[in-house]
């Protein structure tokens, strides 16, 4: 292939975090910083093209090919369940997807069936099908923490950092569901057409990790 290896990043704090390791790694990441409004900027020194897009859409770009790499967060990856190499733990934008409820509230009581509320249907039906949990799943866009207030939902399986938002509208964190990090992945067809390239690349990473 002629084209440089492209990388797919989550736009913001991974996508900043991703450009440090990559300067760290020795290569000139100016384009990118001073990127402007452009959305595909290249890495001469890396023969590396950096893609910048949404964290949904860098599986998706990943998944199809279209991009040979991607650097995405782990909860986007268990919601989203693609098929892609998951390579390395990048290390950072660390947090976890927690269950949380109204405080003092005996979530595990009881016989009904319990309503959680979430941006992450699928994380939370897989976390409570592994503990034999019957519960009926709201979507939610905005701030999940809303619904245990206005008495729609018994819990809410969310991302939690510090837990500063939590604590401000009476809620707590009861159980932790999975750590989030972000993670390397990688097209499975361009690890077979690719190798060398990546393995180098990947290699590179971890020693600077």
């Amino acid at each position: 292939m002629d084209r440089p290896i492209r990388m797919a990043l989550t736009k913001g704090r991974l996508e900043k975090d991703t450009v440090g390791l990559l300067e760290k790694l020795g290569f000139d990441c100016t384009a990118v910083r001073e990127k402007g409004r452009k959305l595909i900027l290249p890495v001469p020194d890396a023969n590396l093209e950096v893609v910048l897009a949404k964290a949904n859409d860098v599986i998706t770009y990943v998944e199809h090919g279209v991009c040979d790499m991607g650097v995405v967060g782990k909860d986007t990856i268990m919601e989203m369940d693609g098929r892609f190499y998951e390579l390395v733990d990048l290390g950072f934008g660390r947090c976890k997807f927690a269950l949380a409820t109204k405080k003092g509230y005996d979530f595990y009581g009881g016989y009904g069936i319990k309503t959680i509320a979430t941006k992450y249907p699928n994380v939370s039906r897989h976390f409570f099908e592994k503990k034999g949990m019957d519960t009926e799943i709201i979507k939610i866009e905005g701030s999940v923490e809303l619904a245990p207030l206005l008495e729609l939902a018994d819990g809410i399986v969310d991302i939690v950092e510090t837990g500063t938002t939590l604590k401000e509208n009476g809620l707590e964190v009861i159980e932790d569901v999975a750590p989030i990090s972000a993670r390397l992945i990688v097209n499975m067809v361009s690890m077979k057409l690719r190798h060398a390239e990546i393995e180098h690349f990947v290699e590179l990473i971890e020693k600077n990790l």
